[in-house]
This record gives C-alpha cells, sequence and structure tokens, in this order.
C-alpha cells in the first residue's frame, strides 16, 4: 500500500476521532421534575420549591442567566455552600457559575402572590439560561390555586 493512501487514511481517522471527542466533550444538562403543584393557598403565603440542575456532560455546565415570568416568582441557585441573590422578571440576573461535572446544582423557586394579587388557577415560571448546546434554555415552573 503506497505510503500518500497511508497518510490520507490515517488523516481521516483522526478528523472521525478529533470529530467525536468534540461531540462528547460537552456540558449536559438534565433535570429532575420541573414543575411542581402546590394545590391551594392564601394570597398572603409564599411558597418555595427546590428543582436539581444536573451536568452529566464532560465539560463544566455555565448557568448564564436566571428570569422569570412574572415579578412575584423569583430563582436563585445554590451550589457547594453558594446561594446566589434571587432574580425574577425585573432583576434579570446575568448571573453566572460553573456546574462541574457530574456535580448538581439547586434552582430554589419561590412564588409569592402577594406582590401582583392574581386569584385562581395560576401558572409561574423561572427560566434558566446554559451553555448547554442541546438545552440551552431551561423552564421550570409552579402551579398554584390562590384563595
Amino acid at each position: 500500500m503506497p505510503v500518500k493512501n497511508i497518510l490520507v487514511g490515517f488523516m481521516g481517522l483522526m478528523v472521525v476521532v478529533t470529530g467525536l471527542v468534540f461531540v462528547v466533550s460537552k456540558p449536559k444538562v438534565e433535570t429532575g421534575e420541573t414543575s411542581a403543584d402546590v394545590g391551594e393557598i392564601k394570597i398572603s403565603d409564599a411558597v418555595t420549591r427546590d428543582f436539581e440542575i444536573k451536568n452529566t456532560g464532560e465539560k463544566p455546565l455555565q448557568i448564564t442567566n436566571i428570569n422569570s415570568s412574572c415579578g412575584c416568582t423569583s430563582g436563585k441557585i445554590i451550589y457547594k455552600g453558594f446561594t446566589s441573590k434571587e432574580y425574577s422578571m425585573h432583576t434579570q440576573s446575568g448571573f453566572v457559575t460553573e456546574i462541574s461535572p457530574s456535580d448538581t446544582a439547586i434552582l430554589q423557586v419561590t412564588y409569592r402572590p402577594a406582590s401582583m394579587p392574581v386569584y385562581g388557577s395560576v401558572q409561574r415560571e423561572v427560566y434558566v439560561s446554559t451553555n448547554d448546546p442541546d438545552k440551552s434554555r431551561l423552564v421550570f415552573g409552579i402551579r398554584a390555586i390562590v384563595r
């Protein structure tokens, strides 16, 4: 077999292997539950639920922004003993933290109906932006019946 064919074959193999490394070596976000039904609550109540954000990829997962659908709902990240500020519709974060491969952070979502009084069935959401190329935006929701 001529040296030229061996060289071309080797270069082709390197392109494939390099491509596989780039495909595999990325952050990958996984979540458990993404919504919570808290049932009936009073307008004066505040309810909080925790949601897991796990990095199952090979590279650090960046949380790049947190905001919400309403000023009455906020989210904050808890990771390795650090708790971020609360962010909502009016306080978009620009917050950045990295979740190491195989690690899990907690998104704590709080709904305070008194700050934007609406009665009856209510659904509010918190949005989290990431650097996962397949899931760049996560949505977490709280449902309640406000009395």
